[in-house]
């Protein structure tokens, strides 16, 4: 009877769904906040340098993220694959964040190191040329463009303010440090750098 009640109720139900749903964010989603695992950063962790930020602005723009994640689930299915499961402490300098869930791509979180420079370049160029039954779109633009560096001191200071903690002498240099660079390096940089923390600890 009394959830006939409930149901005849529109006004009752719905304070009753809002106390249900508050009560599992304070009990699910509030105690993340004061976790130190998931609020400082793994040990050897640093920020992004100018160009590896610029490449990953890069990575945004041209929506890899889309179609790969940056997140290893703690399964034996896909650290096998993919080497360590992704922990909070390694993006609390990201913004925005790339987790994801989609997968049309392999997951890119530990792909630092695992192939050369020229192996990603060439993969950005033209991708079926080293990896045949690959659907993604070749990159081409990014041999052509250089990166811009007027407004990397401005992002990096947007950061600093979110509690990145670069020094000032870092964004002073920002700029010198990318000008000239073409965006498939920046792009570059970016990948190989990606997961290189954790990896280096295994």
């Amino acid at each position: 009877m009394k959830h006939e009640i409930i149901e005849k109720n529109i006004g009752l139900m719905i304070i009753l769904i809002v106390l249900t749903i508050s009560g599992g964010f304070l009990a699910e989603v509030v105690p993340l906040f004061f976790q130190k695992s998931v609020n400082e950063p793994i040990e050897g962790l640093e920020p992004l340098n100018a160009l590896e930020l610029e490449g990953r602005d890069i990575y945004i723009r041209e929506g890899c993220h889309v179609c790969h994640t940056q997140q290893i689930r703690p399964f034996r299915s896909e650290t096998e694959r993919y080497g360590h499961y992704s922990v909070a402490g390694e993006f609390v300098y990201d913004r925005p964040f790339l987790w994801g869930s989609k997968r049309t791509g392999p997951d890119l979180a530990r792909v630092g190191g695992r192939y050369s420079d020229a192996w990603q370049r060439q993969h950005l160029f033209n991708p079926r040329s080293v990896v045949p039954e690959s659907n993604m779109p070749a990159f081409p633009w990014l041999f052509e463009n250089r990166v811009d560096h007027e407004s990397i001191d401005k992002r990096m200071k947007t950061l600093q303010t979110l509690g990145v903690p670069y020094t000032d002498d870092q964004i002073a240099g920002a700029s010198e440090q990318i000008k000239g660079k073409f965006e498939i390096e920046a792009l570059v940089a970016y990948l190989q750098q990606l997961g290189t923390v954790i990896s280096e600890k295994r």
